[in-house]
């Protein structure tokens, strides 16, 4: 598989390639150099991290499930 680096060294990659690794929109990528060349690896949100704003949100403004949001579908035109 042959991937195109633009004039900013940007890289798309396959929608098949990131459905393999599991990685989903707000996700990341980490890339790891090894012996064979480099790894790509989904980054994850680490929700334990997020327990730090549990007492800086508004009380009476419903609840905010992650998953719920990242599984809605979107409007192609709100992209960057």
């Amino acid at each position: 598989m042959v991937l195109k680096v633009t004039s900013k060294r940007q890289v798309t990659f396959p929608a098949r390639v990131l459905d393999a690794l599991g990685v989903r929109p707000g996700d990341q990528i980490e890339i790891n150099e090894g012996p064979d060349g480099f790894i790509l690896k989904p980054r994850r949100i680490d929700y334990t991290r997020l327990g730090t704003l549990k007492n800086k949100l508004k009380r009476g403004h419903g609840t905010f499930d992650i998953q719920v949001f990242r599984e809605q579908s979107y409007d192609p035109s709100l992209r960057d």
